[in-house]
């Protein structure tokens, strides 16, 4: 990736953490206007959620799922995604972001407890 474009999908990594932290703390506020607006405002930030099973033995039951939430896209784009536990509930979260053409990075300065909170108001069951 040309370091302009790093630069560019980092900064709106940093950005889009920023406005998870806000919605976040909005949810957890003792204001429930400000709480179910911060739900609602999360329900609606999100281009898709998509769920991923891995590979397994015929018959079987995978335990083993992925999430992705995808935030903004194009140059550049930000995602969330982690791992589902039994219950289909994320247990981790990590912030990327990628520039046109390149592959996603890991953005680190995230706050995985924040983007576990706001993965977890989405329904990730059968």
């Amino acid at each position: 990736m040309r370091n302009a474009e790093k630069i560019h999908s980092e900064k709106q990594a940093a950005s889009k953490m920023d406005s998870i932290r806000e919605l976040v703390e909005a949810l957890n506020t003792k204001d429930e206007t400000k709480g179910k607006a911060a739900e609602q405002a999360i329900q609606e930030d999100a281009l898709e959620v998509l769920i991923r099973e891995d590979w397994h033995a015929q018959g079987e039951i995978s335990q083993d799922k992925e999430y992705t939430i995808l935030l903004c896209t194009s140059g550049p784009a930000v995602r969330i995604i982690g791992d589902l536990n039994e219950h289909n509930e994320p247990e981790t979260a990590y912030l990327e972001h990628r520039g046109w053409g390149t592959l996603w990075i890991e953005y680190r300065k995230a706050d995985e407890a924040v983007l576990i909170e706001y993965a977890r108001q989405f329904y990730f069951g059968e």
